[in-house]
């Protein structure tokens, strides 16, 4: 059986992926400070947007008028799609562990189904992490969110943050296994008297081909364009 599959409205990206995230997966996009996780994720949803498609934007981080700010900065007007109730962002506070668990585990799988969305953004689930001091407690609710997310049938796209020490892997080396497909974004230079580049690679997509190549993409004032025709070096 053939995957429906979403475009991310990066072009590049697109054809890396053979032709975008298949419909219903969970999808981590990680990477160092810079590297447009971010504008990635509004990206995805304004494809969709323009497809007709609902959307859920949930921020751990920015304030709903700075994530529209920020959009506007690309020439994205996603307050239009607000006003004509296409777009729900949603700001959670991550210093209030027992309110955004509740919302998270109980309010958001109701909101998805009710509000008819089809493409989810979680920017960004470190912050999520962070709530929680002990592993095993981080790991458990994690799982549940993913699983509980997962049951709703929506496509989403999660951001997280590249360890400090090791930019091959997320903050707290979790996510990358419970998701169903993993992209990296990083900084990449050839040697201390080139300019560092950047390069995105898709790591894993569960039961979907994709290519395995490291392409260099760059973040523009219309969006992230990846380079899929163009090595690094």
């Amino acid at each position: 059986m053939t995957m429906k599959l979403l475009s991310t409205g990066v072009n590049g990206l697109d054809e890396l992926l053979h032709g975008g995230f298949p419909e219903k997966h969970m999808v981590v996009v990680f990477g160092g400070m810079g590297t447009g996780k971010s504008t990635l994720a509004l990206q995805f949803i304004v494809n969709g947007l323009m497809k007709g498609e609902k959307t859920v934007y949930m921020s751990l981080e920015e304030r709903e008028n700075e994530i529209v700010e920020s959009a506007r900065g690309f020439g994205w007007d996603i307050q239009s799609f607000i006003d004509n109730n296409m777009l729900i962002l949603i700001r959670l506070d991550p210093n209030d562990i027992k309110s955004t668990l509740s919302r998270i585990k109980n309010e958001m799988p109701k909101l998805i189904k009710s509000f008819g969305a089809s493409r989810l953004v979680i920017d960004s689930i470190t912050l999520f992490e962070m709530m929680f001091s002990d592993e095993a407690e981080r790991r458990l609710n994690l799982f549940e969110i993913f699983a509980i997310l997962k049951e709703t049938g929506v496509t989403a796209l999660i951001t997280s943050e590249a360890a400090r020490e090791d930019s091959y892997s997320t903050r707290y080396g979790l996510v990358e296994y419970v998701a169903d497909g993993v992209i990296m974004l990083r900084y990449v230079r050839q040697d201390e008297l080139r300019d560092v580049k950047l390069a995105v690679e898709v790591v894993k997509m569960r039961r979907h081909n994709h290519s395995r190549s490291i392409k260099p993409y760059d973040i523009t004032n219309e969006g992230i364009v990846v380079h899929s025709e163009s090595e690094v070096f």
